[in-house]
């Protein structure tokens, strides 16, 4: 029997949220209909129902797709670094636009902010992997450039990162914060599916433009 929630308000009978597949929970109202926006209130465990993944449990991919929230505290003196390495990253990407594209970033953002006399790091992710292939493909990624990561500036972050991945998904699976809720206005479309579209826009505009 479907794991089924109806959702309240004038949607008719057919309009439910589904828990079907065995990667986790979809809304299956929406997951072939990008018109329809969606969202997706998530348990404080980070998941509906446990299922083992190769690092720990399997998070679901919810209408924003999949992504992470890090938190962490910042070694002392060593919040610039941070701000040093945004700069390096923006140049890298300015020179070499698909550097990260192993990684299938839709977005990524990082904050510092403080609490008391202590400085936190906030990373924020939403891309089209799982989050176990996420932090796999970004080692990976690392090793393959002879780089380092930011993560370093950060306590408890594990010295032997290059030649753990293991150790390096701990670090992250600890300190990732789980979504209460995520939305999505066109929900569950990749970042490929984005840019095919913006493709075939141009594509069309060209032509529109020829025949005038």
């Amino acid at each position: 029997m479907a794991d089924t929630l109806s959702t309240p308000g004038t949607l008719t009978s057919s309009d439910t949220l589904t828990r079907p597949e065995a990667r986790g929970p979809t809304v299956a109202v929406g997951e072939d209909d990008w018109t329809r926006p969606a969202a997706m209130a998530i348990p404080a465990e980070g998941y509906f129902e446990l299922q083992q993944g190769r690092y720990g449990p399997v998070y679901p991919r919810t209408p924003a797709n999949h992504g992470f929230t890090i938190i962490a505290k910042v070694k002392p003196g060593r919040a610039e670094s941070f701000r040093e390495y945004g700069k390096k990253l923006e140049q890298t990407v300015a020179s070499a636009p698909h550097s990260l594209e192993v990684l299938r970033l839709h977005y990524l953002k990082w904050v510092l902010f403080d609490i008391g006399d202590d400085t936190y790091f906030m990373y924020q992710g939403i891309f089209d992997t799982d989050f176990d292939k996420y932090t796999e493909d970004a080692v990976a990624l690392f090793t393959k450039y002879g780089i380092n990561t930011v993560f370093e500036n950060l306590e408890g972050f594990p010295e032997d990162w290059k030649t753990n991945t293991p150790a390096f998904i701990d670090f992250v699976r600890k300190h990732q914060r789980p979504s209460l809720l995520e939305y999505g206005e066109y929900p569950f479309v990749s970042a490929d599916e984005i840019k095919k579209a913006l493709r075939l826009k141009a594509s069309f505009s060209d032509m529109l433009d020829q025949m005038q």
